[in-house]
């Protein structure tokens, strides 16, 4: 029999028989405890801890033990070494650890949360605009159950996404967002041992060019002050713009039948969401996918600088690495039909040209020197014509800069 989704399990942590009275009765139990207690928010985040955590213990999540706790910590700080005369930007490694898989999800689910609540809100307010207004006056509670099951449905499957994610991802910075604690660079062993045994390259090469990876990305997020509030506040941005298909959400709703567990199987959230085609949703689309770019390519280059007489398989490592950011996984993909926006940088290549043609004419500290302001930063149109840009003359005295300055606000968003 397949698995009931949603995480909802019986005390000895199997999921529920359809065909047996006790355990069904069990279930919905569950099931009217959850619409009972909404949580805060449009979704339903304990709901998607505990999906994420059962589908992990399904798929098996090996605890770090103190030997795997010891090399990732060593690899970061060799990563960090290794990237000081590649980079301007100073070491941003505050705490070196390694996490298991649930770790994965427990220290990012802040980030997600934000990332995600803006569009969820989006569709649990429309489940609860499927009650007609002339009935919301005296079905109140039938719509504040249908906001509930909206945010119950959107967890479960968010649930679903993390745990698959967290099967795959390699570090806390690995999909290009700063997901992570600030100052807190993470390895996830287990997943790099399983990276690595695909590519067939000796695992101490694979974590180190990981570690390379998540330190360089440690680099911008802590010191360009900026940066991270203008990643999570693209991405709001761009969410503010999505329509929900009410079809969708009424065809999946007909699919659910409270007296058979097994009808929750059929529901899939996918299709909801719709991005809007206009100037300004593709003027905030363009915005997400250049910053993405910008900062995997500038990753990119600065760890191929920093490994190019280090690591003998380097250049496998590199192509390996920018495919898999290219082409996203399938937990990426999962995640994208979801919430309508795909995670990963486009135009990868492009971005990584344009930072080496930086470093060619200006050198280390005016390549990062962009870093210091986002009106600074190469825009889409530079992709074409990398070497018209480095060549461009700057405006701006590099003496200047403190990348260790206090934190900057990061740039006021347009109204909506």
């Amino acid at each position: 029999m397949p698995d009931i989704p949603f995480g909802f399990q019986l005390p000895g942590g199997q999921p529920p028989d359809p065909n047996d009275p006790q355990q069904l009765q069990q279930f919905m139990a569950q099931l009217q405890q959850l619409l009972a207690a909404p949580g805060s928010g449009p979704v339903n985040w304990d709901l998607a801890r505990q999906v994420a955590a059962s589908q992990l213990a399904a798929e098996g999540d090996p605890a770090v033990n103190p030997h795997e706790w010891q090399i990732v910590t060593e690899a970061l700080r060799v990563a960090d070494l290794w990237l000081e005369p590649s980079s301007a930007l100073p070491s941003g490694i505050r705490t070196s650890v390694a996490w298991n898989r649930n770790e994965w999800i427990y220290r990012t689910l802040d980030v997600w949360r934000k990332l995600c609540d803006p569009v969820a809100g989006r569709m649990v307010g429309a489940m609860g605009d499927l009650v007609p207004p002339e009935a919301r006056g005296q079905l109140g509670p039938m719509q504040a159950m249908m906001t509930t099951l909206g945010g119950a449905l959107f967890g479960g499957q968010l649930g679903q996404a993390l745990g698959s994610l967290a099967t795959e991802v390699l570090s806390a910075s690995d999909i290009g967002l700063p997901l992570g604690p600030a100052g807190t660079a993470a390895l996830v062993p287990a997943n790099i041992r399983a990276y690595g045994s695909g590519l067939e390259l000796p695992e101490e090469e694979v974590r180190l060019y990981v570690a390379l990876r998540e330190a360089a990305h440690q680099r911008l997020f802590e010191h360009v002050p900026w940066l991270r509030g203008h990643v999570l506040a693209a991405v709001e941005t761009y969410a503010s713009g999505i329509t929900v298909n009410r079809e969708a959400i009424e065809d999946a709703l007909g699919r659910v039948d409270p007296t058979n567990p097994e009808s929750m199987q059929e529901i899939a959230l996918e299709g909801i969401f719709t991005p809007e085609d206009t100037p300004a949703q593709q003027a905030s689309l363009t915005r997400i996918e250049t910053v993405l770019a910008l900062i995997e390519g500038w990753v990119c280059h600065v760890v191929d600088g920093a490994s190019a007489n280090r690591l003998p398989n380097v250049a496998k490592l590199a192509e390996a690495l920018r495919r898999r950011r290219a082409a996203g996984g399938p937990a990426e993909q999962t995640f994208a039909a979801l919430v309508g926006l795909e995670l990963r940088p486009r135009r990868l290549r492009e971005a990584a040209a344009l930072w080496t043609a930086l470093t060619d004419h200006r050198g280390i500290d005016g390549r990062d020197g962009l870093w210091s302001h986002p009106d600074l930063l190469p825009s889409e149109e530079d992709f074409a014509d990398p070497e018209a840009f480095a060549r461009a003359k700057l405006d701006f005295d590099l003496g200047d800069i403190d990348f260790d300055g206090p934190e900057q606000p990061p740039p006021a968003e347009p109204q909506r």
